[in-house]
């Protein structure tokens, strides 16, 4: 029985190295896909965390001139210049105030008010911008701030140089 040519070393590894360029060219064309979509989700995940963290330091800046304002128009609610009032020469209660607001008293006592208040040293360019009475027994306070964002990446620069925030409150006489 004649037997199969045997196949030499050279013929067999010949064989096996052009499997392995086969198998190489096929998966050539994929390399680095998954790397480069990789990098690509990261650096998104990465603009994504520095917006959201950006827009909840505003946020939180907001919700801290809003209770400024509160405690700033609570303090302007009470405010009666006492020489006035003690004079007689403050207005007579309106129906249902005790305490008669003016424009005036309002405005002196939201500025010493805030000028005082603690809360104004974490917060940028707070401005006393209105204060006022509506009715004689309301005041009525509004206060600006600059809020930068926390992360600056090119999704948050058009904001680096700070959002203007604007908060009113109300408070009553009783």
């Amino acid at each position: 029985m004649p037997s199969a040519p045997a196949r030499t070393g050279a013929g067999n590894l010949a064989a096996v190295v052009g499997r392995l360029r086969a198998r190489l060219t096929r998966a050539g064309r994929d390399a680095g896909q998954i790397t480069l979509l990789s990098i690509a989700f990261g650096a998104l995940a990465l603009l994504l965390v520095t917006s959201v963290v950006s827009a909840t330091s505003v946020h939180l800046e907001r919700k801290r001139l809003f209770t400024l304002a509160d405690d700033v128009s609570l303090g302007a609610a009470d405010a009666l210049d006492l020489d006035s009032f003690y004079r007689g020469r403050a207005g007579e209660p309106r129906t249902g105030a005790v305490v008669p607001l003016t424009d005036d008293d309002v405005r002196r006592a939201a500025a010493a008010q805030l000028a005082a208040h603690p809360a104004t040293d974490g917060l940028e360019a707070v401005t006393l911008s209105r204060a006022v009475t509506p009715d004689g027994h309301t005041a009525r306070v509004t206060l600006t701030a600059v809020a930068r964002p926390v992360l600056l990446s090119w999704v948050t620069a058009p904001w680096s140089d700070g959002i203007t925030l604007r908060v009113t409150s109300s408070a009553r006489a009783w």
